[in-house]
């Protein structure tokens, strides 16, 4: 099985960032705008608004004289000891900020070993997250989350699940036909968010956006009660524009 690499805006700003980072990193004593500029070639408005993001993020912190340096969230992820740990800490306070800046329950899933697992999320009573009446793992044919994951992968990957998960009727939106199912993913543009439109739960829609990191097929979802649709695409722009910073914590 192998992943289809075809780069989002999130995965470009993610490389910009990254380059910014470790240039910070170079200069223990700090470094000003205007040198990181030169120094990275990212340009002046672009870098402005990455250093804004990273500030946010506790990776850089700028000192008094104006100059950046690496900040906390980079020390903590730099560290080999409670990387981990670390880790899940920075995700799931990106996805509380996520989840109160879109307004919906919001999920990080991840492909692994074949399957699909949504290894972390973000929900509150005013944004409750999805009753699971069907495991996730067996229903990647209805849910916005399974369908992101399964973009990523190439043909015989997909075919290779849908063999072992037969896609099954979960509500009448349901698609069951594998050669729809396959032709409808294949037609899926990565920079566009994939939708659940009761597909997976009468009476809830979904959005995800891809985060392919290294080797393995990743995403980024919502979801929203069927009375709150009307924001669904609006919601799910706000997630993709957003989803630099969880991939930015998966790559270092």
């Amino acid at each position: 099985m192998a992943l289809r690499h075809e780069p989002t805006a999130s995965h470009h700003s993610v490389q910009d960032a990254l380059r910014v980072l470790e240039t910070v990193a170079r200069h223990s004593t700090g470094i000003n705008e205007t040198e990181l500029a030169r120094e990275t070639g990212v340009v002046t408005e672009r870098l402005t608004t990455l250093l804004r993001m990273l500030r946010r993020e506790a990776y850089v912190e700028q000192i008094a004289d104006g100059g950046y340096v690496t900040g906390a969230a980079f020390a903590r992820l730099g560290s080999a000891d409670g990387h981990q740990e670390a880790l899940r800490d920075t995700l799931q306070h990106t996805l509380d900020r996520l989840r109160d800046s879109v307004g919906a329950a919001v999920y990080l899933s991840r492909y692994v070993d074949g399957e699909v697992r949504v290894t972390q999320y973000a929900d509150s009573p005013a944004a409750p997250k999805v009753n699971e009446w069907v495991d996730f793992r067996y229903s990647a044919h209805a849910t916005a989350v399974g369908k992101s994951l399964l973009t990523q992968l190439d043909h015989e990957g997909r075919r290779d699940h849908l063999s072992r998960h037969r896609p099954a009727r979960l509500t009448s939106r349901t698609i069951t036909s594998d050669r729809l199912l396959l032709s409808t993913l294949a037609a899926q543009p990565p920079t566009v968010p994939v939708l659940d439109l009761q597909e997976y739960a009468v009476g809830t829609v979904c959005a995800a956006v891809p985060l392919t990191a290294g080797s393995t097929a990743g995403c980024l979802a919502l979801s929203l009660p069927l009375e709150h649709a009307h924001r669904l695409r609006r919601a799910a722009d706000t997630l993709n524009r957003n989803a630099a910073p969880v991939l930015l914590s998966l790559a270092i």
